[in-house]
């Protein structure tokens, strides 16, 4: 049997449920970016440049079609987190550091995720097949996902280290 204080087991109450609505606020924000950063890479990448499709290792009827289910699931991630993150958070003037920083957040992970695991784990593209040397292109690509990643990360840590609220500007 626990002894404790009285009121001991509501403050730990209060505790996890902060901790919940805190998570349901940054996970939209994440989704937004992930939606973002994938529209990006299609219709910049695969659609304006040519330079590619989701999937390279079959005809081009395969490639579009794989592109096009992608960006059918990057726009459902992007309306499912916009829409949370007005209902969680409110309209973007109350986002503040940690919603911002959670798209950047969402926006470097999906793109890291990418870099490394679909261009060099499971080879279905890389960024700019044909040229001599790729070396360029992915460091370039996993190195500005990192960036995205490290302000993100540091925006949503420097809101919570400063006492900041989840849901209200900085």
């Amino acid at each position: 049997m626990c002894v404790g204080r009285v009121g001991d087991g509501a403050a730990a109450g209060r505790n996890r449920l902060g901790a919940g609505r805190s998570r349901r606020r940054w996970w939209p924000a994440g989704l937004v970016g992930v939606g973002l950063a994938g529209l990006v890479d299609v219709i910049v990448f695969h659609q304006l440049l040519g330079w590619h499709h989701l999937y390279d290792r079959s005809t081009e009827a395969v490639g579009l079609a794989s592109d096009g289910l992608l960006d059918l699931a990057l726009i459902v991630a992007l309306v499912l987190g916009l829409v949370s993150m007005v209902e969680t958070t409110g309209p973007v003037e109350r986002w503040g550091r940690r919603g911002w920083g959670g798209i950047l957040v969402g926006f470097g992970g999906f793109n890291l995720f990418d870099g490394v695991v679909d261009h060099k784990l499971l080879r279905l593209h890389q960024i700019r097949p044909g040229v001599a040397n790729l070396l360029a292109y992915d460091a370039a690509w996993i190195g500005l996902s990192v960036l995205f990643l490290a302000v993100g990360v540091g925006l949503v840590r420097g809101d919570t280290q400063a006492g900041r609220p989840a849901d209200l500007s900085a």
